[in-house]
């Protein structure tokens, strides 16, 4: 048993406007199928890069405070209880921001599927992971972040 409440975090990024803390709910509890990880986020964070996946669903659920989700419809504020679901391909196209003076708490669920292929609109570049889905334990035996502006034909440098 694990709880959403607690702040027993497994991991911390620092990178400039995409700091947050993480629990791997799901990697905790056995999951392997499902994944599930609780951000904190602090006043003026992001969770990750706008992107979408071509492989895994994903499902927010805001807990504790507000955030603002991008989506190719644009921007919503999303509040405590509210969720959003983010289709697989470009209609699913995400990022979620805390542009609040205040923490905010969310609780992202996702399928687990590899090999997955992730697209990054605003910096033209797609990320490829194949031996384990993006999130879950384990080594990858592939994972790569590439320029989509290199357009190569099937049979370039062979």
């Amino acid at each position: 048993m694990e709880n959403i409440y607690g702040s027993d975090w497994d991991a911390h990024e620092d990178q400039p406007g995409f700091e947050w803390d993480r629990m791997r709910l799901a990697r905790r509890l056995g999951g392997e199928m499902l994944g599930a990880s609780l951000y904190s986020l602090g006043p003026g964070q992001k969770s990750f890069p706008y992107h979408f996946h071509h492989a895994n669903e994903e499902l927010l659920i805001v807990l504790e405070g507000t955030v603002v989700v991008r989506t190719p419809d644009g921007e919503k504020v999303a509040g405590r209880g509210d969720a959003l679901l983010f289709k697989r391909g470009p209609e699913g196209a995400h990022q979620v921001m805390n542009e609040s003076g205040e923490s905010s708490r969310i609780l992202m669920v996702s399928t687990m599927i590899e090999p997955e292929v992730a697209e990054y609109p605003d910096a033209g570049k797609v990320g490829i992971f194949a031996g384990r889905a993006p999130g879950a334990a384990g080594q990858a035996s592939l994972w790569k972040y590439l320029d989509v502006s290199a357009e190569l034909g099937y049979y370039d440098r062979e």
